[in-house]
């Protein structure tokens, strides 16, 4: 079959076949499709899909294997950044109980005799190299390490500081349980439940089901219920800001307001609220900040 065209113009007649025809009337359908495409794609879309599709297979799979290594620093650098900040706040703490301010070092450089520019400068152009992904790896590694140090000397520095300040009966330094705390708890730690890492501002003493909780100092009982999280939690307050708290238990033996002992039966060990098992979740605090108790223990 053919369709056959007639010019008004020309006064001539021209004829299509059904091949013919059929590409056309497809090309008006497809013109207006891929117009409208091309406006509603990002050019940077179009190029980075053209650009991928030219790449051959093991390069798209090196990229991508890079992509997820970056990904995995950024989470650590994210953490150590967290920790940072952790630092500072208990910087912030000591510098509190020491009663002394931050302050800058003077600037005891000794001033040119004879004034002269200072503007020389010269020597060969050396250009650094690239950070190999080795070097990020172990730049990250020391300042990991370089992070720990601090954490522990500035944990050190401040139990020392209460321990001078508070009176000794008030210093939380007994064991509020009659077994081996788990050392490992206190700091980040992988949690138990989310499988991801988590600040842990305490430590865990697992033990029997009614083993007793006693109180690590004197005090006055601020708060004994129930929290979802903590479970049944005793909160002593000791003075100066401190504060120790004895959660999971399956029994409380306190009220608020009780004042109680260094010694004092408060609770009974049990797994209430967010835990796996019977053990005593133990915090110590000051002024809502917590602190790592395996520096007041025994002390």
């Amino acid at each position: 079959m053919n369709i056959i065209f007639v010019s008004n113009k020309m006064a001539k007649a021209k004829t299509l076949s059904v091949l013919q025809t059929s590409l056309l009337i497809g090309a008006l359908i497809l013109v207006p499709v891929l117009l409208t495409l091309l406006f509603l794609t990002p050019p940077s879309n179009i190029k980075e899909q053209g650009m991928k599709a030219l790449l051959p297979p093991q390069l798209k799979s090196t990229i991508i294997n890079s992509q997820v290594h970056l990904d995995a620093y950024a989470k650590e650098l994210g953490e150590l950044q967290a920790r940072m900040m952790r630092l500072d706040a208990q910087s912030q703490r000591l510098a509190k109980l020491a009663g002394e301010k931050d302050k800058q070092a003077p600037n005891t450089a000794k001033k040119p005799i004879v004034s002269v520019p200072l503007d020389g400068r010269g020597g060969p152009l050396v250009l650094a190299s690239p950070m190999t992904e080795l070097d990020l790896q172990k730049a990250i590694a020391e300042l990991t390490d370089a992070v720990d140090a601090r954490d522990e000397s500035l944990s050190t520095i401040e139990a020392k500081i209460l321990q001078q300040s508070v009176l000794k009966e008030m210093l939380p330094n007994g064991s509020p349980v009659a077994v081996a705390y788990n050392s490992s708890s206190y700091g980040w730690r992988i949690d138990p439940f989310t499988g991801g890492k988590a600040f842990h501002e305490g430590l865990d003493f697992p033990a029997n089901m009614g083993t007793p909780i006693r109180a690590a100092a004197d005090g006055i009982v601020s708060f004994a219920e129930h929290t979802p999280d903590y479970g049944n939690i005793v909160k002593i307050e000791h003075g100066s800001g401190l504060q120790t708290r004895y959660a999971h238990a399956s029994k409380l033996l306190v009220h608020a307001g009780d004042r109680v002992v260094k010694g004092q039966e408060v609770a009974e060990i049990g797994s209430t609220g967010r835990s796996t098992g019977p053990h005593l979740h133990y915090e110590i605090r000051l002024n809502g900040e917590s602190l790592d108790p395996r520096k007041y223990l025994g002390n």
